[in-house]
């Protein structure tokens, strides 16, 4: 990918986490991939905080954010990323199990970029990862205010 940027992979599932690692390798997508797994830690990543403070880099390319997190749901992660004017232009993806109508309207009201359920079939999964991250790291134009350090 001609994106090096960082994917930011918030998924408190560890079956879901390989899968998505899994398709991730097996699409080509080299970026690196940090895991988190709550939405208190996405915001520590994101906003160099908690057992992140003093990091720093460059923010994610893109942020593939479940729903249902423990501590502080993806809702929330999400109110948080566009309330703060250093991600408020970050992309992210919803990518959820969830068939609540409710959440899929409330993400989009809250700024996502996309959401999409998480296929049950492997295969599919691992082609719906491979079209995100194409489509995230090489076809989509990022905003400068999306690529600077946020922190």
């Amino acid at each position: 990918m001609s994106n090096n940027r960082p994917i930011l992979l918030v998924e408190d599932n560890p079956d879901d986490e390989a899968l998505a690692l899994h398709a991730f390798s097996k699409n080509q997508i080299t970026n690196p991939v940090i895991v988190v797994h709550d939405g208190a830690e996405a915001l520590d990543y994101l906003f160099g905080t908690g057992s992140y403070a003093g990091s720093s880099g460059p923010l994610p390319a893109v942020v593939m954010l479940d729903l249902k997190l423990p501590r502080i749901d993806g809702l929330e992660v999400l109110r948080h990323i566009r309330a703060d004017s250093r991600t408020t232009l970050l992309p992210v993806v919803v990518l959820t199990t969830s068939r609540e109508s409710l959440d899929l309207q409330q993400a989009y009201n809250l700024g996502a970029n996309s959401y999409v359920r998480k296929p049950v079939d492997f295969e599919r999964f691992v082609q719906v990862i491979g079209l995100l991250g194409r489509y995230w790291l090489e076809v989509n134009e990022s905003s400068d205010a999306s690529t600077r350090n946020g922190y």
